[in-house]
């Protein structure tokens, strides 16, 4: 599909190979340590000229720096000069579901942690031309960002919005959401926050339901199974078209305990 060439989402199960972003190389920061596992696919998609231009013009405004190797903290109330609930989408894709929740919650900070560059030169020029500043982006492995540049209990919410299913039996090792991962989620979100996952991927999401379960620092907000949407989570063109096609849509919502 033309979209995936630019870093645009696309939910897994419309996909061609289960890749779930397309985009040009990752970050440089080093976002993974020898021998480690990646839950992402690095491919050379197209990334246009305006992407390019808006990538390196609009990184200062729109984008944070921060080195997972110094174990820089990132400071949310320097950054987005305010103190206000904030909310992380790991893996925004072209980061329409972003745009779209910052537009109807100002009063709340985003942050968007993405490997691709083409999807983050995308949402670069959406959040210039919407005139949003309550959007601020990182590139690289949320796997290495998390731990290294953000302190314990600092977000609100935690989104995941399909992510790559990784289909095939040996490559379920490289799907995101392991018992790493959740640990990581709980120790990141503060007390009573969210962490919302979606996928249109069956055994993906019955998996991470299944995990997110039995996690002890986790309650499931819907009592049991999987939680409808309650107005989160922005549906997107592309997931309309899924629907339109028949798949089926499944969100899980989980609540972090006090004293978790």
């Amino acid at each position: 599909m033309k979209e995936e060439s630019s870093g645009t989402r696309v939910p897994a199960s419309l996909r061609t190979r289960a890749l779930s972003k397309a985009g040009a190389k990752r970050v440089r920061h080093g976002c993974e340590h020898p021998g480690s596992v990646r839950s992402y696919a690095i491919h050379r998609g197209r990334m246009t000229e305006a992407q390019r231009k808006a990538f390196h013009a609009l990184f200062p405004r729109f984008g944070i720096v921060a080195s997972p190797a110094t174990g820089e903290r990132v400071d949310l109330s320097r950054v987005f000069r305010r103190k206000a609930p904030t909310v992380l989408e790991i893996g925004f894709g072209n980061g329409e579901a972003l745009i779209e929740m910052a537009k109807s919650q100002p009063g709340q900070n985003f942050i968007g942690i993405e490997v691709h560059r083409p999807g983050i030169g995308h949402l670069f020029l959406r959040i210039r031309d919407e005139g949003l500043t309550n959007i601020r982006v990182m590139q690289g492995d949320a796997l290495e960002i998390l731990p290294h540049c953000f302190a314990d209990w600092q977000f609100d919410r935690i989104c995941l919005f399909f992510p790559d299913p990784w289909p095939k039996q040996r490559h379920h090792k490289r799907r995101i959401v392991q018992p790493r991962f959740v640990e990581l989620v709980v120790s990141k979100l503060k007390p009573g926050g969210w962490f919302h996952f979606a996928s249109d991927w069956q055994d993906y999401a019955e998996q991470v339901l299944d995990l997110l379960e039995r996690a002890p620092g986790l309650e499931n907000v819907a009592g049991t199974g999987f939680s409808e949407n309650l107005g989160l989570r922005p549906i997107t063109k592309f997931e309309r078209r899924g629907r339109e096609l028949g798949h089926e849509i499944r969100d899980i919502l989980m609540r972090k305990r006090a004293g978790a």
